[in-house]
């Protein structure tokens, strides 16, 4: 995923700004106790309707691990989210456990709306929607990409999409973006489980 950013992953396209992506509701519209991956028949991921009451680990805006004209001036907020479960799991090893799911909710940013007149704030109105799972059982390596663009279940992202390479080239730990969730960086630090690609982009750095 891309803020995983939970993604190079981005596959968002400009036009989706502003469109509704049919991910639009601001809570969960009913419960759904799983807090690990969930397939329908067909091995489709469902969607995990309850993620924001799992953990937040950041916000990013605007990221992009390439150059893209087609965006400037469209900024986007990346929410990352994980069930708690791998949560507490990474605190004490560093790494992530099989059964692992990151969510990147992804909201367009606005400037001026009410009383504020500097800035920017997240839309209501979701412009893409990604997740990230670990699971051994069903897919090779471990780690799957999935984009919802509505609340059907959705197929896997193959696997020779560049979003697989740009995380195994240069992901923190275990193909995530840990660098770029500020509370879970030093975790990695200290139970050394950073990637070796990830110090090799760090020691290359300006």
């Amino acid at each position: 995923m891309k803020a995983f950013t939970l993604i190079a992953m981005s596959l968002l396209l400009p036009a989706a700004i502003g469109q509704n992506t049919g991910l639009t509701r601001s809570v969960p519209s009913r419960r759904d106790a799983a807090v690990e991956p969930a397939y329908d028949a067909q091995g489709r991921l469902q969607l995990p309707f309850q993620y924001r009451e799992w953990v937040y680990l950041s916000s990013g805006i605007g990221m992009s691990y390439t150059p893209k004209p087609e965006m400037e001036g469209i900024s986007v907020f990346d929410n990352v989210f994980v069930n708690p479960a791998a949560y507490r799991s990474f605190l004490s090893t560093g790494t992530w456990p099989d059964k692992t799911v990151m969510v990147l909710e992804q909201r367009g940013a606005k400037s001026r709306a009410s009383i504020n007149q500097g800035g920017n704030f997240e839309s209501t109105q979701m412009v893409g929607f990604e997740v990230h799972v670990r699971d051994e059982a069903r897919t090779p390596g471990g780690w799957a990409f999935y984009e919802f663009d509505n609340e059907k279940p959705a197929e896997q992202i193959p696997a020779a999409a560049v979003c697989y390479s740009c995380h195994e080239q240069h992901a923190a730990v275990q193909t995530t973006f840990v660098q770029f969730y500020p509370t879970l960086l030093p975790v990695a630090q200290a139970k050394k489980t950073l990637s070796a690609a990830y110090l090799k982009d760090l020691a290359a750095a300006p």
